[in-house]
């Protein structure tokens, strides 16, 4: 008789993944969610997994799972998760059940950071894979070179996203530390989740924790030259290898470093040093100072991981990229429709800089719904006013009249659009607040102009936007008025 999973809140990107890595071992696994959207609801599609809409106590009762995994989403009144405790049925986080049924015994590569997990999690496993090393990964993403956001491999490694998130309603620690790292690589540390941490010290702590719990004979791979991290770092009771891309790098004299960068049509080509000599020319298939940086990390680990920087430069090319990562969604009307999943300041920043390196001469318009926790209320509101320069044109999603979720208290400070698109045209940007998504696909299709850019920047699924704007847009064919559509880009 078959082991039986039952998921609540399947559709979690990482809850998701499980779901299908133990489908793919043979287990029975059901789920529930809310509404669901793609890639997530694809790949359960694709995996043979049924997904019931909304939550109901029966689901539990009568069927009585041999495991009940609860998601970080859930909330204690949850019928589901309520009915299973009070049960009595056996009931795990999802950050433990991925450790004691996929993690336990392997190699742990946990690559964690507020910025770049997916990327730099999906690199490391298409690297080790296509230098037939064979790793098993869980993703909170879809890399394109898997076409799912998990595999369960031969080999002793497993390479994790570890989310600095709390675990479930019963357990707020950190998802990370349930991960218990030998080699761990640290991207990035600044304040985000405004929800769960009242400030950068509260998220420094915890990344310090996880970086404390690192064994002797473990690894931590670190961008020591971006805020806060050297000072994380200096916790670690092992050896550390610093990496990074620019001067504040150079000047460092971090181990694995990249210069020389060039844009090279669909690529990015680079120069890799190590211990400061030339370890040879890379061509990575990513965009953007930061992607680089993703890549010299991930290169960083696998050298720490007994693999030759020549073998792992040669299998760089073969990354084809995540889903919801400067992903192309289309091309209708002479528009291109690019999605990305940033919403934090410097991801947005660091997004539409790569863009217009990507598409240079074109007009770059930038459509930001702020849908998180954190970037509903007033903590970055000045921050996002500054990190649209790139962009032609903007517009603001309205965020939901919804609650705020905080561990702290009632939240009253709230995001407001219109202040953030007032802000940007003092900056000299063509900026609109619009609420909602129709309102959003008309503006976006009246004002476009031929070579558009279009990106989506939202943690969420924004109503469905790209295929309405690209629906739309192939309803009114060519491209509209090469005027009266906003102003360009200052040069």
């Amino acid at each position: 008789m078959r082991v039986h999973a039952h998921f609540v809140a399947i559709a979690g990107t990482g809850m998701g993944a499980l779901a299908g890595l133990l489908k793919a071992r043979g287990w029975e696994v059901t789920g529930s969610d809310g509404p669901i959207y793609p890639p997530m609801s694809t790949a359960l599609a694709r995996a043979g997994i049924p997904v019931a809409e909304g939550f109901d106590a029966r689901r539990v009762l009568d069927r009585r799972p041999d495991l009940v995994v609860v998601g970080n989403a859930v909330r204690p009144d949850n019928p589901e998760a309520r009915a299973a405790l009070d049960a009595g049925l056996r009931v795990s986080s999802f950050p433990d059940a991925l450790y004691e049924h996929a993690i336990r015994g392997r190699h742990s590569v946990v690559v964690a950071g507020t910025h770049g997990k997916t990327t730099t999690t999906s690199l490391l496993a298409t690297l080790l894979h296509e230098t037939g090393r064979d790793p098993s990964f869980l993703v909170g993403g879809i890399p394109a070179n898997f076409d799912a956001g998990f595999r369960d491999g031969a080999g002793p490694h497993f390479v994790v996203e570890g989310d600095e998130y709390d675990t479930v309603f019963f357990d707020k620690t950190p998802k990370f530390l349930h991960y218990h790292p030998r080699t761990l690589l640290l991207t990035s540390i600044e304040f985000d989740h405004a929800d769960i941490y009242r400030d950068l010290d509260h998220v420094k702590s915890a990344f310090r924790a996880l970086v404390e719990r690192l064994p002797k004979d473990g690894t931590l791979v670190a961008a020591l030259a971006g805020p806060n991290v050297a000072e994380v770092a200096a916790a670690a009771p092992c050896r550390v290898v610093g990496y990074g891309v620019g001067e504040a790098a150079d000047a460092a004299g971090l181990a694995w470093r990249a210069r020389g960068l060039e844009p090279e049509g669909e690529a990015t080509r680079f120069e890799l040093l190590v211990d400061g000599r030339p370890a040879g020319v890379a061509r990575a298939p990513l965009h953007g100072r930061h992607n680089v940086e993703n890549a010299v990390g991930a290169l960083a680990v696998l050298g720490a991981l007994g693999v030759a920087p020549g073998e792992a430069l040669a299998a760089l090319p073969r990354f084809r990229g995540v889903a919801r990562r400067m992903e192309v969604r289309g091309e209708a009307g002479g528009v291109t429709l690019v999605d990305d999943f940033a919403h934090h300041p410097t991801a947005v920043r660091e997004t539409l800089a790569a863009l217009r390196a990507r598409y240079p001469g074109r007009r770059l318009v930038a459509v930001f719904e702020p849908r998180s926790n954190t970037s509903r209320r007033k903590v970055f509101q000045r921050d996002y006013a500054q990190v649209f320069d790139a962009a032609d044109r903007v517009v603001v999603a309205a965020p939901p009249d919804a609650p705020v979720y905080s561990a702290f208290g009632e939240v009253t400070e709230r995001f407001s659009a219109e202040e953030l698109a007032a802000d940007l045209r003092a900056r000299g940007r063509d900026a609109v607040a619009l609420d909602g998504v129709p309102a959003i696909v008309e503006a976006l299709v009246a004002g476009r102009r031929p070579g558009d850019v279009v990106v989506t920047l939202s943690n969420g699924g924004f109503g469905g936007i790209w295929e309405k704007l690209l629906a739309r847009l192939r309803e009114v064919g060519g491209a509209g008025p090469a005027r009266g559509a906003g102003n360009p880009r200052a040069r």
